[in-house]
């Protein structure tokens, strides 16, 4: 499926469009999917935030916010970092399967890591 990603920087009034493709459709989503779908998002922001750098830099989801808005046409999921936030979608999932999917994935990967 494809989708847009609307993305807006702190302190820069402008809104910067992203399409973003991912191989399987909103309905069939595993947390998987929505863990690559969430990096996906958040490299389109790192695009914006640093031209030119490296494409693969590492990126962690600790550290951000998110909220799925209903909508007409589908669902959206909006991000908020520190310094940019984004809107992705829409897509063809029920919202409260969609925000316990980032819930898992979020929850997943800010767990603290124990080491013996």
């Amino acid at each position: 499926m494809t989708f847009e990603t609307e993305i807006m920087l702190r302190h820069d009034a402008r809104v910067f469009t992203e399409t973003i493709d991912h191989p399987v459709d909103a309905a069939a989503w595993s947390d998987h999917d929505v863990e690559v779908v969430l990096m996906q998002i958040l490299r389109a922001v790192d695009r914006r935030l640093n031209p030119g750098g490296p494409p693969d830099r590492p990126i962690a989801l600790r550290g951000i916010t998110w909220i799925v808005h209903a909508g007409p046409a589908g669902h959206v999921l909006a991000l908020e970092i520190h310094s940019a936030s984004a809107v992705a979608g829409p897509f063809d999932l029920p919202v409260e399967q969609l925000d316990g999917m980032v819930s898992r994935v979020v929850r997943a990967a800010s767990a603290p890591q124990v080491v013996h």
